[in-house]
């Protein structure tokens, strides 16, 4: 992309506020839909519709007391955020929003940038962001903000290789990398023949690609912290997880990145699996819907439509236990990820040989035989067997330590002195010195 510098100024500009007014109105749409859902009216005072919510709530952040513990490391405390912010608006830069455009008589796309490898851009992104979490739990000097960092850690190393995979099947049927190029790829239909006769499937990867489709959204889910997958700052467990100890603009910060990620995964599950900007019905119908400034419309209706698959996970999901999302990620997206990944290589094989009919039949019956005996010899669960001993009340699962202590700050100049708790009265009056000697009897006279 050869834009002019002021062009590419005002691209960047429009790009910030874009997200900023996303991040305002998914809050909104949030409160309302849940609101919906749970039969109660929702924000609906501050503005049309209650819409001016969300800035009101931001601006009361804005103004809260900044609080930073006397245990925490300052100078990582205060990048995490920093860290966690510019990751998420850094992610969105190689979103295409739709074709090339006329702008002040310049020929430009609608897209910020875009080079090669852009979807690697926006998945190192989304990895580095999770570091801004990490780092959050482990600077703040609190146990709840600790295990709710190293719930990040484990949580950004399983989910992120399901989400590759995932990715890695688009790049496999597409032979690209970047995001405008694969767009561009959706907009051709895939032919097929079958006996003789010659069908045309719509060229969407969702279709092509339904299992990774699948695997992605749920990767996703996981990787942007939202529920049922919020263990990182579950309430009813860390009291706020990584962010317990943050306040104020710090706090506001954790939440605009989380926001911005949420749009910047659907925007890109639209990109990969959606045809991205392309109208959702064939260029027949309209033959201008795909030109101009119309895509805007389809690409932002289609990002709409995943936050309400967000919204409506968290209003009907509850929290899953740790171990059953470990479980999830390593037992259940991996291994089908993998499999997926070597039956969509035999059957791309199979159709694009040089050979006849006999050969393509092998590939694709190799493949439906493997699927069909990696579902016949999965290992079952093995049966419930009645413990000798009576349960402890922990349920027999992984559980931290009671004595968790934090990793003492390295910056520190001085340990701090405990509070003597033993001088303070209970109901607000003056101590009273220590009787030395013989004690006092209720009558007053010294026993």
């Amino acid at each position: 992309m050869n834009d002019p510098i002021w062009l590419m100024l005002i691209k960047g500009v429009l790009v910030f506020v874009v997200l900023v007014l996303l991040v305002l109105f998914t809050i909104w749409y949030e409160r309302r839909v849940v609101a919906i859902m749970q039969v109660r009216p929702g924000p609906n005072r501050n503005g049309p519709f209650g819409l001016l919510q969300s800035l009101a709530d931001g601006l009361k952040l804005a103004f809260k007391e900044d609080v930073m513990p006397r245990t925490a490391d300052k100078v990582v405390f205060i990048a995490a955020p920093v860290i966690a912010v510019a990751c998420a608006f850094t992610a969105f830069a190689v979103i295409p929003f739709g074709p090339e455009v006329n702008v002040f008589g310049i020929e430009t796309e609608l897209q910020l940038t875009d080079f090669e490898v852009s979807v690697l851009v926006i998945l190192a992104c989304s990895a580095l962001g999770v570091y801004g979490i990490v780092l959050a739990g482990w600077s703040s000097g609190s146990a709840y903000s600790l295990l709710g960092a190293l719930r990040a850690a484990a949580q950004v190393i399983s989910y992120e290789i399901a989400l590759g995979l995932a990715v890695l099947t688009v790049f496999f049927q597409s032979q690209l990398m970047s995001t405008g190029a694969i767009v561009e790829a959706q907009a051709e239909g895939l032919p097929l023949q079958f006996g003789g006769a010659e069908v045309t499937l719509p060229g969407w990867y969702f279709i092509i690609l339904a299992p990774s489709f699948v695997i992605f959204v749920i990767a996703m889910v996981g990787e942007t912290n939202r529920a049922p997958f919020d263990l990182p700052e579950a309430e009813s467990e860390l009291v706020a997880g990584f962010a317990t100890e943050y306040s104020s603009l710090k706090y506001a910060s954790f939440f605009l990145a989380e926001y911005v990620n949420m749009v910047t995964m659907s925007a890109l599950c639209v990109t990969l699996f959606l045809g991205g900007w392309a109208a959702p019905f064939p260029n027949a119908w309209w033959p201008g819907a795909n030109e101009g400034f119309m895509p805007l419309v389809w690409f932002f209706g289609k990002v709409l439509a995943f936050l309400f698959f967000y919204v409506w996970l968290r209003g009907t999901l509850p929290r899953l236990r740790y171990d059953q999302f470990m479980r999830l990620g390593w037992k259940v997206l991996v291994p089908v990820s993998l499999v997926w990944l070597m039956v969509l290589a035999a059957m791309n094989i199979g159709l694009d040989t040089e050979n006849e009919l006999p050969t393509r039949i092998a590939f694709a019956g190799g493949a439906a035989i493997a699927v069909m005996a990696l579902i016949f010899f999965w290992p079952s669960r093995k049966p419930y067997e009645v413990p000798d001993e009576p349960d402890t009340g922990l349920g027999g699962y992984p559980v931290p330590p009671l004595d968790l202590a934090v990793p003492p700050n390295p910056r520190a100049l001085k340990e701090l002195e405990p509070a003597n708790t033993s001088a303070v009265p209970v109901n607000g009056s003056r101590p009273t010195e220590p009787m030395s000697g013989s004690q006092a009897s209720p009558t007053g006279k010294e026993e």
